[in-house]
């Protein structure tokens, strides 16, 4: 059995974690509403560009002219996965997630002989896939020293996909990163994002609008599709950013509520212990002047 001494040490040591997960928690909870807003408000363009460069892919859909960028290589057998994850952990089950659902999708595609080739971006993603694929690892690229994320941090990004997918390195690229709902649930979300999915217009959707494009269409995509690649991942990171937050608050207020327990019951066994101690040495004390 532990002495009191080491009794006292333990819940010293527990109180002094409940006070370090505490303050994270408000850090994160602090750093969440600007994140979280920095998300929404990318929302709306993103999802705006997309619709209009499917509108305008859907014109230009056949044409020889096609980016390619667009209309792909044509083939459908080397993979890149470009898998955006955080740069530290104490946050739950943000990162592992994400790789989870980039280490599935890298299996099953290897399973229909298919090659793969991963882009991390964000260094607890790159920890846990070399684990498995660190052949299949082409780059790593860590925004640890990035105090705010900006366009520029994406378009970077961006610049290193396409300048690999000129290269012929890889004929799909699919993007990976953790959608942001609430503080409470983050989902896990692939998009591919070489060549470009076109939405189709569902049925009842009415008469088709019809447009002119001035140049044409294939030379405004030419200009509009790299654009489109870094605000997609853009907009990929700030969802990232504002989940880990939502995650990390989480998992530190979960933590403090359990060292809480902890604390209560290491004090409820250190008074009983030291409760039993003192009626021990008091029957010792009795028994003793009863013999005299």
């Amino acid at each position: 059995m532990a002495s009191l001494k080491d009794m006292r040490v333990r819940i010293a040591s527990t109180k002094a974690t409940q006070k370090i997960t505490k303050a994270m928690q408000m850090v994160a909870a602090s750093k969440l509403r600007r994140a979280q807003n920095a998300a929404e408000a990318a929302r709306p363009y993103a999802e705006k560009m997309d619709a209009v460069i499917s509108n305008i892919a859907s014109a230009a859909a056949g044409s020889p002219g096609a980016p390619v960028l667009l209309a792909g290589t044509g083939r459908d057998q080397v993979h890149l996965l470009l898998v955006c994850t955080g740069e530290r952990g104490l946050s739950g089950a943000f990162n592992s997630s994400i790789v989870r659902l980039a280490r599935d999708r890298a299996l099953a595609l290897m399973n229909q002989g298919k090659e793969v080739k991963i882009f991390c971006v964000g260094r607890k993603g790159f920890e846990q896939l070399r684990r498995s694929f660190e052949k299949q690892i082409v780059e790593n690229l860590e925004l640890r020293s990035v105090r705010q994320l900006g366009f520029v941090n994406a378009e970077d990004i961006a610049k290193k996909v396409i300048a690999r997918f000129d290269a012929g390195e890889f004929d799909v690229c699919t993007l990976f990163y953790s959608r942001f709902k609430s503080v409470i649930a983050q989902i896990p979300t692939s998009q591919q994002i070489i060549p470009l999915v076109v939405e189709a217009e569902p049925a009842n959707a009415g008469p088709a609008t019809s447009y002119e494009y001035e140049p044409e269409e294939d030379e405004i995509l030419s200009g509009l599709l790299p654009r489109n690649l870094a605000v997609q991942i853009f907009r990929a990171l700030l969802e990232n950013n504002a989940s880990f937050y939502g995650a990390q608050m989480s998992a530190m207020d979960n933590a403090t509520r359990n060292a809480g327990d902890m604390i209560r019951k290491q004090t409820l066994i250190y008074n009983r212990t030291r409760q039993a101690m003192i009626t021990k040495e008091l029957i010792e004390i009795i028994s003793g002047a009863e013999a005299l």
